[in-house]
């Protein structure tokens, strides 16, 4: 097996193939990267299981300055072959395997040689035989995902929170995703295909392959979405990302949502992020991490405080208050992290009473929950 490729291009499909593979996993071989070279280009596969990327290099491309003298395949070790390629002084390099399985690599004077692992050794990727393929636009894919991402679960004992919940139906998508201590949800349009209109597909994805996925895409590429019983296949343009789904049904969270407020205020949401972040300097220092709104007609008081550290209160400007005063206590890092979400826009937030969870929508679509955050609020002395 040998080859010559351009370096800056095998640099960069190495560091996206490396992010599927984890320092931790249990089986040695999911440690390196498999390159198989055919007559045609290269493939690069990383995985650690639970996700896998595969990365297609074409000879015809011309950027790519690849030339192919032989074909095989090989598992090099993911840390060093990176290191190595990153540090090789040309722009051309050329990887050559043995007979014993001993990797050459040279680029200008530089010569190094890896133990390399047959790849015949390394797992084979899943098949994907979908009948309907989903095309969704990066751009909206990754709003879609930044929204969503910051309530999925971190925590394995729950192991389907630990995902986002999609549901593909009536032309468009929903995406959910809670942790229990808060809940996000964004609805896009969605162009169905032909084969899949009249029918509702529900998956629950795992979170950390949508996040490899938003590092993955360019806001002008289009994601293709294919599903089978327990694996999903991504694929842009010459990357494919494969993950196993997460088992179980989803619980119903509609139920949760629910227009209805006794207090309703409308903020510049970058301000009150700015707010938040001042207040989170003390909280953060307390055991329980918790700041309170105070509302009524005449202020808004934001206040938080650390018994080692001290104090602090700001008083908010809002754009409108509307219903009946109220104190509530919340997580300020939950909230921070919803209002960013929305990306700057003015942000309408709706209040049942202290005890009772609160929720964040746009002031565009205000009356929709199309996108929605949701918190649930921190029971203090008094509440």
């Amino acid at each position: 097996m040998k080859f010559t490729i351009k370096r800056s291009i095998f640099v960069d499909h190495l560091n996206n193939v490396q992010r599927a593979i984890s320092s931790r996993t249990t089986i040695p071989i999911l440690t390196g990267i498999k390159i198989a070279v055919l007559d045609s280009g290269i493939i690069l596969t990383g995985s650690d299981s639970t996700i896998s990327i595969e990365i297609y290099i074409s000879k015809e491309d011309e950027s790519n300055q690849l030339s192919i003298a032989e074909t095989g395949s090989i598992v090099l070790p993911s840390r060093f072959l990176g290191d190595i390629v990153k540090k090789l002084p040309e722009d051309q390099l050329t990887l050559e395997v043995q007979d014993n399985l001993q990797t050459v690599i040279r680029s200008g004077e530089s010569v190094f040689n890896l133990n390399g692992t047959a790849g015949s050794e390394y797992p084979t990727l899943p098949e994907i035989d979908a009948d309907s393929t989903y095309v969704l636009p990066g751009h909206l894919f990754k709003r879609v995902v930044n929204h969503t991402i910051i309530s999925v679960s971190n925590q394995q004992i729950r192991p389907l929170f630990t995902g986002v919940h999609f549901i593909l139906a009536d032309e468009q998508l929903k995406a959910v995703s809670t942790d229990s201590h808060r809940l996000s949800q964004r609805i896009v349009p969605l162009t169905m295909p032909e084969e899949s209109r009249g029918k509702a597909l529900e998956i629950n994805i795992p979170g950390q392959t949508l996040t490899e996925l938003t590092r993955l895409v360019d806001d002008n590429e289009d994601i293709e979405m294919m599903v089978t019983d327990n694996q999903v296949l991504f694929k842009i343009d010459n990357v494919y990302l494969y993950s196993r789904l997460l088992e179980g049904n989803y619980p119903d969270t509609d139920r949760l949502l629910s227009l209805d407020y006794n207090t309703k205020i409308k903020v510049d949401a970058q301000e009150l992020v700015h707010a938040v972040e001042r207040a989170l300097i003390l909280s953060h220092q307390g055991k329980n991490n918790v700041v309170k709104l105070s509302l009524s007609q005449e202020e808004a008081i934001l206040s938080g405080h650390s018994s080692e550290i001290g104090y602090v209160k700001e008083r908010l400007s809002l754009l409108s208050f509307e219903g009946d005063d109220l104190e509530i206590s919340f997580n300020p890092d939950y909230l921070r992290e919803a209002l960013r979400s929305f990306g700057g826009q003015d942000v309408v937030i709706r209040f049942v009473n202290p005890t009772h969870s609160f929720i964040l929508t746009p002031s565009e679509d205000e009356d929709e929950f199309n996108m929605v955050q949701l918190i649930t609020p921190i029971r203090t002395p008094g509440n």
